[in-house]
């Protein structure tokens, strides 16, 4: 089916789009024709691979440097580094006089001190006024063949109306907005329209409980929320507004919820309710950005902590958008004219930064992915890259696993040659998914960077690219720092571990423009948590291993890691040796109490579906595998074999859920409504009854 234009973003969400004259509007139908986004296909695709020289090059001044003097003077020098990228990259209302002050130790960081710059005018003003109707947003909609694509105008009028809406209804610089959408152009729209005017937006994950949002909500003390009428995903119709409207009745500083409208299907309406697309039919195309300071607050992203209360992360404007902007051109090769497709949900911090705010920021074509990796098949992916022509794919190993299940002819059926990178988030990717994406995805030539990097980083912080020419790529190792990015590795006496082929535990040894500023509201518990356990670093909270060649390859979370008999273990270590196994696509280990060693690993195993397998011989041969990969000590006592595994919308495994079955704590398992399939804890929580039955029986 031909791709579709609208005439306005307004009703794109809808069936019919608004076009405005003058104030006044009337319908259309929706969806004229459009030409297709030009992309160049290439298949050399490293940075550095071309010339020995970094290109295109970060500024004038360091024009000619290779990877290596780039991030030397990056560590040695940042001052002269940053600055001078800043000055030519951004789009500065005010010059900034000072590069940075920032004292870690006390979490004091700031950057581009006394410069003011809009980020809204950075990511689409600069644009219209080169190339206005270059394609800014691909909405890759629910059904396939009927992606949305609208231009950088149309954006820019769109997030316009927007803010003069929300400035409108009292809504002013400093204040706190909650964006509670699914993946779509209006949703883009509002977290710009925020920074156009200067109010900072939360968005929430639109699949948080209504006591999730709530919690979120109160934190920020909102002053508006931003909503859709449902969203759709795989097929299904899934209610936003009923949510909204239970968190909201215990939010006392909510005084409005703009409603837009993603169905046709009607949706009750309160007192505190306003339809967005009829309040900005009447709103200016035109909004002045309002100028604001590089350490004011752009937004606020919630994540999880060890208290089990949400850290509201705070983030500001240049640094931030200075990061995510260099990390996404040279992490993935970016270069105008290509389709980047990261297929994250804007409600996390990836979609942040690697579906809004860097691509924007380097005027790129990103795509909106609204569906699921298996609607209506498991090709859905790779027919979008065929029919986009994306050219970089960034997704998570969680959705690589599960793809890896089904044959392969979903994936070769489609053509890919205009994939040029393929990259992985969210944690670490074991070997299997790793060769499953390089090899058959990308047909083996494409270049495979395994990202590290967190909420609180702002953007990716060590990665396989940018480097040498030539450089190598070791699988399922995140391998090189960014520029600006020190790593150390700790011991547990909080000193640093020198040389090679050593493991411990992962901070950062200085600062740098995108980390996080504080936790909103408790600087305290943002010192204590980052920058207290090492003073002088910022600790991650992961460990991780510097290989031989001085590659880093992250070891799961510190937190994670298990206490045998006096031997530390990470969790993702026994899981990458049993994802070895071919009759293996997925596992989950987790730490449970044991009266003698401490803590002892149990391993939920997903197996590949196939009737011929004995699930007896095959728990022998990963026991096995983890005594040959790792050490008899590492084996996991216990192994439960499940269909599936509790995953948020996201695609992350809830291992708390896990940890609880696996203790038999099963009366409180908490909030599980962020799952994608509640149904699979009932699963899961059945098939260990039966194991602790069969392990009485057999005593």
């Amino acid at each position: 089916m031909a791709a579709h234009k609208n005439g306005s973003l307004i009703h794109i969400i809808n069936r019919a789009s608004v076009l405005f004259k003058n104030g006044s509007y009337r319908k259309r139908i929706l969806f004229t024709s459009l030409k297709p986004v030009q992309c160049q296909r290439r298949t050399v695709s490293s940075i550095g691979d071309r010339n020995t020289n970094l290109t295109p090059h970060l500024s004038s001044n360091l024009a000619g440097w290779s990877y290596k003097e780039l991030y030397e003077l990056s560590v040695k020098d940042s001052e002269t580094f940053w600055g001078s990228i800043a000055k030519e990259r951004l789009t500065w209302i005010k010059p900034f006089d000072q590069v940075r002050d920032c004292e870690i130790t006390s979490g004091k960081i700031n950057w581009f001190l006394g410069g003011q710059l809009n980020v809204s005018v950075n990511c689409l003003d600069v644009h219209v006024a080169k190339h206005p109707d270059r394609v800014a947003l691909v909405w890759e909609r629910d059904e396939p063949g009927t992606e949305v694509k609208v231009t950088y105008r149309e954006l820019l009028e769109t997030t316009c109306r927007l803010a003069n809406t929300l400035k409108r209804h009292g809504v002013n610089k400093g204040d706190r907005v909650a964006i509670y959408m699914p993946v779509s152009p209006i949703a883009v729209a509002a977290m710009l329209a925020c920074a156009r005017i200067g109010a900072v937006h939360t968005v929430v994950f639109a699949g948080f409980s209504s006591e999730a949002l709530a919690g979120r909500i109160q934190d920020a003390q909102c002053k508006a929320v931003i909503t859709c009428n449902q969203g759709v995903r795989g097929g299904r119709f899934i209610d936003l507004k009923p949510t909204v409207d239970a968190a909201v009745k215990n939010c006392p500083t909510v005084q409005h919820v703009f409603v837009a409208q993603r169905t046709t299907n009607p949706t009750p309406m309160g007192k505190l309710d306003i339809p967005l697309e009829e309040a900005m039919a009447s709103e200016s195309a035109q909004c002045a950005p309002e100028p604001m300071g590089s350490e004011e607050m752009l937004f606020m992203l919630h994540t999880s902590g060890s208290t089990g209360k949400p850290k509201g992360i705070v983030h500001t404007q240049a640094g931030y958008l200075l990061y995510a902007a260099l990390t996404h051109q040279y992490v993935f090769d970016y270069h105008p004219g290509d389709v980047f497709g990261c297929v994250a949900d804007i409600g996390w911090v990836t979609g942040h930064s690697y579906v809004v705010y860097g691509p924007l920021c380097n005027g790129a074509t990103t795509v909106l992915f609204e569906s699921t990796p298996v609607y209506p098949d498991p090709g859905r992916y790779w027919e979008t890259v065929q029919r986009l022509g994306i050219n970089q794919f960034y997704g998570a190993p969680t959705a690589i696993r599960l793809l890896l299940k089904y044959e392969e002819s979903w994936v070769k059926k489609y053509d890919r040659s205009s994939l040029k990178t393929l990259g992985s988030v969210g944690e670490p990717i074991n070997h299997e998914a790793w060769e499953w994406f390089y090899n058959v995805v990308g047909d083996g030539r494409c270049p495979l960077v395994d990202t590290w990097w967190q909420t609180e980083t702002g953007g990716v912080c060590i990665a396989p690219r940018p480097a040498e020419e030539g450089a190598e790529i070791v699988p399922a190792m995140a391998m090189r720092p960014f520029f600006g990015i020190q790593p150390v590795l700790m011991e547990e006496k909080g000193k640093p571990i020198s040389g090679n082929d050593v493991s411990g535990a992962l901070c950062i040894g200085q600062p740098w423009p995108g980390m996080a500023r504080t936790i909103f509201g408790d600087h305290k518990r943002f010192v204590d948590a980052y920058f207290k356990p090492y003073p002088g670093h910022y600790f991650t909270g992961d460990g991780a291993y510097r290989s031989k060649e001085g590659y880093y390859q992250i070891t799961g979370r510190m937190d994670d890691v298990i206490n045998i008999s006096g031997h530390r273990l990470g969790t993702a270590e026994i899981e990458d040796a049993l994802d070895e196994h071919p009759a293996v696509p997925e596992t989950a280990v987790i730490g449970i109490s044991h009266d003698i060693k401490g803590e002892v690993p149990f391993a939920f195993v997903v197996l590949k579906q196939d009737p011929s397998l004995n699930h007896t011989a095959v728990i022998k041969e990963l026991r096995g595998l983890v005594a040959t990969k790792i050490a008899k000590y590492a084996v996991p006592d216990h192994f439960l074999v499940v269909k599936r595994l509790p995953k948020t919308r996201s695609g992350k495994i809830m291992r708390r859920i896990l940890r609880k079955v696996a203790m038999e704590q099963t009366g409180d398992l908490g909030d599980v409504s962020t799952l994608d399939d509640p149904s699979v804890v009932t699963e899961i929580i059945k098939a260990h009854a039966q194991y602790k039955s069969l392990i009485s029986q057999n005593k």
